[in-house]
């Protein structure tokens, strides 16, 4: 099994779990590493995202696909070349499903749904940007 199947395999207990949109944003960390981003674009974009997240208050409070911070960090990095790259690493993660129902399902409604995986990938960008403040 290869790093991704491992990464899925030990995520499908907490995607059984986990609301649609935290399940969304899970899988959307696993695929971000083939979205390939401008880090000085990226970097403002964040910047801006973390601003209007602090205007609405707690920043540790749970994100969802419609949070405020979350659309507008999606319209500011919105490019149908990352789209295209966010469904060929879901399409990829899709294939090694077969045996994880959790992870499918996931999977399949963010394949459904282009906007919605648009915005998952958002919320993963800023919720690995919120986890890295942490650690530093």
């Amino acid at each position: 099994m290869d790093t991704e199947g491992q990464i899925l395999d030990h995520l499908e207990p907490a995607l059984r779990a986990a609301t649609p949109d935290a399940a969304a944003a899970m899988l959307a960390l696993v695929a971000i590493e083939r979205v390939r981003f401008d880090v000085d674009e990226l970097a403002g974009a964040v910047r801006r995202a973390l601003l209007v997240l602090a205007s609405g208050g707690d920043l540790r409070r749970e994100l969802s696909l419609d949070d405020r911070a979350v659309t507008g960090l999606a319209a500011d990095i919105d490019d149908p070349d990352r789209r295209t790259e966010l469904e060929a690493a879901f399409r990829e993660l899709r294939a090694r499903t077969d045996d994880l129902p959790a992870a499918a399902a996931a999977l399949d409604a963010l394949l459904d749904d282009q906007d919605r995986a648009w915005r998952a990938l958002a919320t993963a960008v800023l919720a690995d940007e919120l986890t890295q403040d942490d650690n530093a």
